[in-house]
Parts: C-alpha cells; sequence; structure tokens
C-alpha cells in the first residue's frame, strides 16, 4: 500500500490523532503527513501511506492557504480562544483600519515562534516547556505572505474572517496576534480551517468516516493518490534503463556525457514507464546530476 490522501482533519484531533486513529482503521502502521495542525484547527491535512512516507520531507510545494476567524480585544498565552485570557481590552478596530494594517502583514518578514508550537528548542518542542510555565528565548524565523482577503468583518462584535495565503512555517494565530498588537487593541484566533496545503486543495479531501466506507467496501487503496502527483510541478528528466540502474544504486550520472544541463533546482526523475525514481539536481561544477531523495516508489 503506497500513495497519498488528503484528509480532512476534524477539530479536537492532533495531526497525530488522526494518524493512529487510520492506523486502526487500515491495519497499516506505515502512515505520515506533512504540515502539523493544532487541535482546534480543521482542514487539509496530506497523509502518506507506505512507500509515499518518503516523501515527507521533501514536498516542493510549501505555500498553504488558510481561512481564519478573529476576536479583537483578546490576548491569550496560545494566540487563541483555546488559552488563559492575558489581557482583555475593549477595542473599536473598524474595517477600514483593519483593512490597512493587514496589508502591512503582505510579503517578507520575521515571525517569532508561539511557545504553544511544535517548533523545537534543544530537543524539545516549545509547547512542552510552556505546559511547564516556562518562556524560553527562541529565534525569528523568516516567513512569506502572500496575500490576506478579509471575508467577513462584524464591527459591533468586533470580529473578522480572514483567508491568508502564506509559504511554509507561518504561524496564522501569530500573525493574528502580531496584527492585534499593531492595532493596540490585542487579537486572538478563534477558529482556523486549512484549504489548501502540499497542492491539496479542501474540495479533494476526505474524512474520517469516508475512509471507513472505503475500508468497509474495500476501496481504499483505489483512492490513494500517486507519489508523482506530488511532483507534477517539478522538472522532468526521463532515465533509460542503464542510466536507472546506475541512479537506483547511487551513482552519479555526468551530466555533459548525456547532454543535460541549465535546469536549477531540484528535478523529479523518472523512468521509461512513468515511475518517479527520485529528486535530484544538477551540479553543473561537478558535473554530475546529484541525488537529493531515492523514492524507489515501487518497492
Amino acid at each position: 500500500m503506497t500513495g497519498i490522501l488528503p484528509v480532512k482533519k476534524p477539530a479536537g484531533f492532533t495531526s497525530f490523532d488522526v494518524i493512529g486513529k487510520l492506523r486502526g482503521v487500515t491495519k497499516t502502521r506505515k502512515i505520515g503527513h506533512s504540515g502539523t495542525l493544532d487541535p482546534m484547527a480543521t482542514g487539509v491535512l496530506p497523509l502518506f501511506f507506505g512507500g509515499a512516507t518518503k516523501c515527507c520531507d521533501i514536498l516542493p510545494n510549501g505555500d498553504k492557504r488558510y481561512v481564519a476567524d478573529i476576536k479583537f480585544g483578546i490576548v491569550t498565552d496560545t494566540q487563541d480562544t483555546t488559552g488563559r485570557v492575558l489581557k482583555e481590552t475593549e477595542s473599536h478596530v473598524t474595517e477600514e483600519e483593519f483593512a490597512a494594517v493587514a496589508a502591512g502583514f503582505i510579503g517578507k518578514q520575521l515571525q517569532l515562534p508561539p511557545m504553544y508550537s511544535a517548533v523545537k528548542v534543544n530537543g524539545r518542542p516549545l509547547y512542552d516547556l510552556a505546559r511547564e510555565g516556562k518562556t524560553v528565548e527562541r529565534a525569528q524565523k523568516e516567513i512569506e505572505v502572500y496575500d490576506i482577503k478579509i471575508l467577513g468583518f462584524d464591527e459591533h462584535a468586533q470580529t473578522a474572517r480572514i483567508e491568508v495565503f502564506c509559504g511554509k512555517g507561518t504561524f496564522i494565530r501569530t500573525l493574528i496576534n502580531d496584527m492585534g498588537e499593531k492595532l493596540g487593541c490585542g487579537a486572538c484566533m478563534s477558529a482556523l480551517e486549512r484549504t489548501m496545503a502540499a497542492g491539496f486543495d479542501i474540495s479533494e479531501c476526505y474524512t474520517i468516516e469516508d475512509i471507513e466506507a472505503m475500508m468497509q467496501s474495500g476501496t481504499f487503496e483505489e483512492h490513494l493518490m500517486p507519489v508523482e502527483r506530488l511532483f507534477e510541478g517539478l522538472p522532468r528528466l526521463v532515465l533509460g534503463d542503464f542510466d536507472k540502474r546506475l541512479y537506483r544504486s547511487g551513482v552519479p550520472l555526468e551530466l555533459q556525457k548525456r547532454g543535460w544541463s541549465g535546469i536549477e533546482g531540484n528535478i523529479a526523475v523518472f523512468d521509461e514507464n512513468g515511475m518517479i525514481l527520485g529528486i535530484s539536481y544538477m551540479d553543473e561544477e561537478a558535473n554530475e546530476l546529484k541525488l537529493r531523495k531515492m523514492l524507489n516508489t515501487d518497492k
């Protein structure tokens, strides 16, 4: 059993809860996931089964899209409404004021990872330290927000709904917290749905109940998507049988000898039957096709 299935994570589950549940449902142990979601969050959680787990750390598309609800005037220790309230302020934010502040958060910027997160410091997840009442120094990380759209705004209730299109590693609740600081009233996230991740849209996702029904009907494996789906946007290099054997043995292939040149970045390497073999890149200086990740999805 090898392939990918985008799952619609329900609220109240951690990403690992979903994996644990589906290990029992599908009777398979080898399941990985891409992009951790907080328990309160819902939405796209791509799961990798069998040999597809080798792809988890080399996904070419790290962009994500979210829909988030905001409550102005409240600051919490988790930066969302599940946390302990640290500050509550009477807020009078207008949609125009919020739109102006939100626009300032579009683009590349530095973001401080929240204490309640899976980011590790000295080998320990920050959420473990936060639960012990500790706050530790952590480095800011560069993120990129491509766009923020205001989907709804209620001036009386002091709430808003936004859609965020961003790059890998962006914490939406921290983004909202920082916008609240900029507004001077504070803000926290009250709901979050990830609507796109790893190239999968929410419309393609299956619920846990869907998967249980697939297992009962014996159609689960028919719904698994091939690993090749993940790398459709990469340049493609097709190897003949001889080069395929060398490649899979870890032998660097000479570029000039084969007339290969001019491709920058990662390349998806396939055999003549359309099976992906691995992800590589061209090292023009060394005159070699070098391996980033061997996939061997037929094993």
